[in-house]
């Protein structure tokens, strides 16, 4: 049972597992350009929040950016039913210039494809992937509680 702010939601779609290969997508950038999986190389960090302008989701945007942006061979991309001119506001408020993120407002197929899409509130669900080069899923939290941090440590052991 997954709840957002106390309350017991569906979410649409299934979520995929550990070991496959995570589904391709088309996000909108905040140049308002179409983004795919296939457009990023090397080690891939899908950090999932509802929505990027509250304490919980700034917090996990800026923390796996902070850590990991520095890396060679890995990406962050955060993912969103925000607005892209939201996205760009805030990573220009927050000083993450480089901050990679991408919407899915339009048409929801990423929180489709990834059974994160909450039906009632059309919002995605907290969660984190880690995908190897191949795009294939070698870590996954599913948060069960969505107005919770996720182990930011585990997932960071996993790229690290």
């Amino acid at each position: 049972m997954t709840t957002f702010i106390g309350k017991e939601v569906t979410l649409i779609g299934k979520q995929p597992q550990v070991g496959e290969l995570a589904p391709n997508f088309s996000l909108m950038a905040n140049d308002l350009t179409q983004k795919q999986l296939t457009d990023f190389s090397g080690i891939k960090v899908l950090s999932v929040v509802p929505s990027i302008d509250t304490g919980i989701c700034s917090a996990q945007t800026r923390r796996f950016n902070q850590e990991l942006s520095d890396r060679d061979g890995v990406t962050v991309i955060t993912v969103s039913a925000d607005l892209p001119f939201a996205q760009a506001r805030f990573c220009g408020t927050e000083g993450l210039d480089n901050a990679i993120t991408l919407s899915d407002y339009y048409d929801h197929t990423f929180g489709k494809a990834y059974g994160l899409l909450m039906e009632e509130w059309n919002l995605l669900a907290r969660a984190v992937l880690v995908l190897d080069a191949d795009n294939k899923i070698i870590y996954t939290e599913y948060l069960e509680n969505v107005n919770e941090h996720p182990n930011y440590e585990a997932a960071l052991a996993v790229v690290k």
